[in-house]
């Protein structure tokens, strides 16, 4: 079976986070190494994608600096979105040309890539009690409509793609702040609002939903939907180092 490399990273400031991404995904566009998931958490910090407009951030820049959050402009599709203490961020960074599960033709289309993405979120979720579900016209992952609350955006997504070669990838909100998430108009929809996965499971239900319990169960996951084994690496270093295609 082929494998995926795992790197845990921890807490990573964004500009490093950024750097990793852009030394592995040069890696595997080399094929010096076979495909890798980053997963991290980083600290408060506001992402413009390449659909972004400027006016979906609400905060001013002197508030945004007052808070000590720091802002990117960015080449991943999508709009505004925050990242910060208590969100699984994932970098995939996997090369569609390779054998995936349900590719037709040479390469696996960035769509069938998007869908397999959400279903190893809406599969995590399910691990910790919470049902989740895609919306049509609206990409992420969302919690399932009550009689009076519409659905709530738990993850969301933003890649992009160069020579066959994905990078940036999803948020999901583990034990996420959701206050902060009042500085932007997240993803640049106005009309639902955000939530966590601690907020929407069950009160002392086992696992809990920590980082280190929801990263686990990321990494298993995407190992069932994407169909490969994955293999746990401590340091960018060691995946660099060993340079051999998986």
């Amino acid at each position: 079976m082929q494998h995926i490399h795992l790197l845990q990273l921890g807490r990573t400031s964004y500009a490093d986070g950024l750097e990793i991404q852009r030394k592995v995904t040069e890696a595997r566009k080399a094929n010096r190494i076979g495909d890798t998931l980053i997963l991290l958490e980083h600290p408060p910090v506001l992402t413009l994608g390449r659909n972004s407009h400027r006016e979906n951030v609400l905060a001013s820049d002197e508030v945004l600096a007052a808070k000590g959050v720091t802002l990117h402009e960015i080449n991943r599709g999508g709009d505004v979105t925050y990242h910060g203490p208590g969100q699984l961020v994932g970098y995939p960074i996997f090369d569609l040309r390779g054998d995936w599960p349900g590719k037709r033709g040479p390469h696996l289309g960035p769509v069938d890539y998007m869908r397999m993405l959400e279903e190893v979120i809406i599969r995590v979720c399910k691990d910790f009690g919470v049902m989740t579900q895609r919306v049509k016209g609206r990409t992420g992952v969302w919690t399932l409509p009550g009689v009076s609350f519409a659905e709530k955006k738990i993850c969301a997504f933003g890649v992009h793609v160069s020579m066959g070669v994905t990078s940036h990838g999803f948020a999901l909100n583990v034990t996420t702040d959701l206050r902060d998430f009042d500085l932007i108009v997240p993803c640049g929809i106005s009309d639902r609002t955000v939530t966590s996965l601690e907020l929407e499971a069950a009160e002392g239900r086992e696992p809990a939903p920590t980082l280190e319990n929801t990263a686990n169960a990321a990494a298993r996951q995407f190992g069932h939907v994407f169909e490969r084994q994955i293999l746990a690496t401590d340091t960018v270093e060691e995946l660099l180092k060993n340079q051999e295609p998986g």
